[in-house]
């Protein structure tokens, strides 16, 4: 039996294993992809076990999560200290890091949370096109590949098509996706829902194609060999047998997701001649797994040489943000002299201009929007196929795709990317903003046109609805500036961001500067706070984004009828949440309160409003009309603000 043989043989024998006792599980594709696994190990990839972050270790990423046991086995086998045997033996139970899918941070070697079919690829992308950033600023430090393996589900998944066409489109040459071409799926085989030619398709989108058999060592590094010398993005499609060894359930989707049972792993034991006991490898075997790691190790060494002295790569690489509190201070003083009112997507650009001047790192785009999101600032170059030294992407129609992307540009580790579109479209994006916040990837989210303020785009673009869906998702922070100061405060919030992703929700309609009084302390970290105090209050108004200066106007009106209305600016939940109740209850205080927003209430009752206070705001879809007119049309006013406090404050 071949090394590599053994190689692969160790993990089906470690999913059987660790499925088996689980319970629960897929040893389906981990077997039968078990052949190139120990191929592209143990032949190509570079990367050192004893530094798990080292930055230019060679990615790999497991878009077909379900098959997690096969990077599970692997990483033990490479011999990451986190990942001994007993986590394979607690496969799948609370509180080890083997869970079901693959999740990062969970366990060193794990680059990705992958599960939701295509993401991974999605995201790979992402990574892929951060080595290429990297590569054009630091040649010498920078030069690693992308190895993703993914399967038909991953191929079918809408995602797919906006990954590849982007990674096709730059040209992103040290990707190298391999298929599991296994024409299986859960309902059986892939002809009962697909005919499409994946080469083609592929090909089609400016990427190289080879196949190869995914059981031949030889026929595979074959394959990858070709792959690597092309100039494009690569997919190897590995022809496989689903559950690869074991005799009597391989190439049936009965292997795909269920234990195989007692009887069939002793019959492939002895089909692969694997005489080892459950979760016992043999030493010879162990010696050739570490021989990979040691092969990185010595990479690492060579690498780290090059790299002293490298102090831009390191600022870049541990988000150095010296400066940007002091450029972020400079720009609100000038906005509260200049009192400007503008739109907060202007408001965004000129904040955007002082940060992109401050950190070199960034990364900006948006999904074919540009000149509406307000994404690109001076001097920031296009980044294209054959010139990554820009700073600006083009991702075209791909919201999905750009937010995946951008998570993989984020958990690179060199960049820090943000990538604008229209807030009603952030549903286009949903699952990778969800995984932004399940990973905490500090990815910023730059979403425009954030209410029925857009106006005459209609209903289809009036994102009522959105805000409060993007505020049940745990880990996010959303945002929504009242003027140019709170988005300058929303960007360095965004810029300090460590572990949560930041979604901000910008308006198209201008807004006047309600910040006139400088203040170097963020007041948008604190989540919301007082920007009129009466002192003894008979009401507090609480306004997010556009809806803020309808507050102001309401306290107008009611002070002049002798009501003392405190106003608040409440431009994120999320972050005043987090505040000590002392200071929440300070803000709030005990009075009757009113919320007024341009979306729906659902979201307000419990961290900001009680059962009996208002909201001022819509309850259905919106209308096309000029903004003016629809805010007149659905009520969203001050004199109706300033009727329902009166009516809570006589009640």
């Amino acid at each position: 039996m071949t090394d590599e043989r053994l190689m692969a043989n160790a993990i089906r024998a470690l999913a059987m294993d660790a499925v088996q006792a689980a319970n629960s599980g897929h040893p389906g594709m981990p077997m039968g992809m078990a052949d190139v696994a120990a191929v592209l190990f143990g032949r190509y990839i570079a990367l050192d076990p004893a530094d798990p972050k080292w930055p230019n270790r060679d990615r790999f990423v497991l878009s077909a999560g379900h098959g997690s046991m096969l990077l599970y086995a692997v990483n033990h086998l490479l011999g990451y200290a986190d990942m001994d045997m007993d986590q394979l033996r607690a496969f799948r139970q609370l509180g080890a890091r083997t869970a079901g899918h693959p999740e990062y941070g969970h366990a060193d070697g794990i680059e990705v949370t992958t599960g939701p079919l295509g993401q991974g690829l999605a995201t790979a992308v992402g990574m892929a096109l951060a080595e290429r950033l990297g590569n054009a600023r630091w040649p010498n430090l920078c030069d690693h590949w992308t190895y993703v393996i993914a399967g038909d589900g991953c191929l079918m998944e809408g995602v797919s098509h906006e990954a590849i066409d982007l990674a096709g489109h730059l040209g992103l040459s040290r990707l190298i996706l391999l298929w599991d071409d296994n024409r299986i799926t859960i309902d059986g085989g892939t002809d009962l829902s697909t005919s499409t030619d994946q080469q083609a398709r592929f090909r089609a989108a400016g990427w190289h194609t080879v196949d190869c058999d995914a059981h031949d060592p030889d026929d595979i590094a074959r394959a990858i060999d070709e792959a690597r010398a092309s100039p494009r993005p690569s997919l190897v499609a590995c022809r496989s047998v689903i559950g690869w060894g074991a005799p009597n359930k391989q190439g049936s989707h009965d292997v795909h997701g269920a234990p195989l049972g007692v009887d069939e792993i002793a019959a492939a034991r002895v089909h692969l001649g694997w005489d080892a006991a459950p979760f016992e490898i043999p030493q010879p075997v162990h010696d050739l797994w570490r021989a990979v790691a040691a092969r990185g190790a010595k990479a690492r060494a060579e690498w780290q040489a090059r790299a002293t002295g490298a102090d831009d790569f390191d600022a870049a690489l541990t988000g150095d943000l010296s400066g940007l509190d002091e450029a972020v201070d400079a720009f609100k003083r000038q906005l509260s002299a200049d009192r400007p009112k503008v739109a907060t997507r202007k408001a965004s650009e000129m904040a955007l201009a002082v940060v992109n001047a401050a950190i070199p790192n960034t990364i900006g785009g948006s999904a074919d929007l540009t000149g509406s999101n307000l994404t690109r600032t001076k001097g920031q170059d296009r980044i294209h196929k054959g010139d990554f030294s820009g700073r600006y992407v083009h991702y075209g129609i791909r919201e999905f795709g750009m937010a995946a992307a951008m998570n993989g540009i984020a958990l690179h580790g060199l960049f820090r990317p943000y990538g604008g579109t229209f807030l009603v479209f952030a549903d286009y994006c949903r699952p990778a903003i969800r995984l932004s916040a399940l990973m905490g990837v500090p990815v910023t989210y730059v979403m425009t046109h954030d209410s029925i303020g857009l106006g005459e785009d209609g209903p289809t673009h009036q994102p009522v609805e959105t805000l409060a869906s993007l505020r049940a998702i745990p880990n996010l922070t959303v945002i929504r500036p009242a003027d140019a100061v709170e988005t300058a405060e929303a960007w360095q919030i965004a810029m300090q961001s460590r572990g949560t992703p930041v979604l901000l929700a910008l308006s198209r309609q201008n807004l006047p500067l309600i910040r006139t009084d400088h203040s170097a302390e963020n007041l948008t970290a604190r989540g919301a706070y007082l920007i009129r105090d009466p002192g003894d209050r008979d009401v507090t108004l609480i306004g997010t984004g556009s809806e803020v200066e309808i507050a102001l106007a309401a306290a107008d009106a009611l002070e002049a009828e002798g009501i003392r209305a405190a106003v608040v600016s409440a431009p994120s939940f999320e972050l005043f949440a987090a505040q000590p109740e002392d200071y929440r209850t300070a803000v709030l205080g005990t009075a009757p309160r009113v919320g007024i927003e341009a979306a729906i209430r659902q979201g307000w009752d419990g961290p900001i409003l009680r059962t009996g206070d208002g909201f001022i705001g819509m309850t259905g879809f919106g209308a096309s009309a000029p903004a003016p007119a629809l805010y007149q049309h659905f009520g969203i006013t001050a004199q109706a603000v300033a009727d329902a406090a009166r009516n809570l404050t006589r009640s």
